[in-house]
């Protein structure tokens, strides 16, 4: 699948996602992490937090989709991810997140052409504070 260069630099409308418990414990029992951090809000709370805290992969699960680009799930493989954080994110709160296509490229590999996407993601309390932001490479 070839992409066409000019999608680089569009970005998703905002959305506004609620960071809940539930999810947090799903994530963290999903990947096998038992941080009680991540499952045991007295255990948060006790280390200063006012909820359970999300791993640092959560924002992995957060769709922001990019009306520009237009994916099948099933073309796509996983290539890289990274995120770097302001603060922790913490259940009960509401964070509003965008993402962005920063690039676009070609690379030969043994079947053929391969495309590559880098997008990132930019997530911000409502006041407008930076909370996190994330890059991912999948590879069409």
């Amino acid at each position: 699948m070839v992409l066409d260069r000019n999608v680089i630099g569009t970005t998703s409308e905002s959305k506004v996602i609620e960071i809940e418990k539930g999810a947090i414990r799903t994530f963290a029992n999903a990947i096998g992490d038992p941080n009680p951090l991540y499952t045991d809000e007295e255990f948060a709370k006790n280390h200063g937090f006012a909820s359970l805290v999300a791993p640092p992969t959560f924002p992995t699960t957060f769709r922001v989709p990019n009306p520009n680009l237009q994916i099948k799930a099933a073309r796509v493989l996983h290539g890289e991810q990274e995120y770097s954080y302001v603060r922790p994110i913490v259940a009960g709160e509401s964070l509003r997140c965008s993402s962005k296509v920063v690039d676009v490229y070609e690379r030969a590999g043994k079947l053929g052409a391969m495309t590559f996407l880098v997008t990132e993601i930019r997530g911000e309390d409502l006041d407008g504070n930076l909370v996190f932001t994330g890059r991912s490479t999948i590879i069409l």
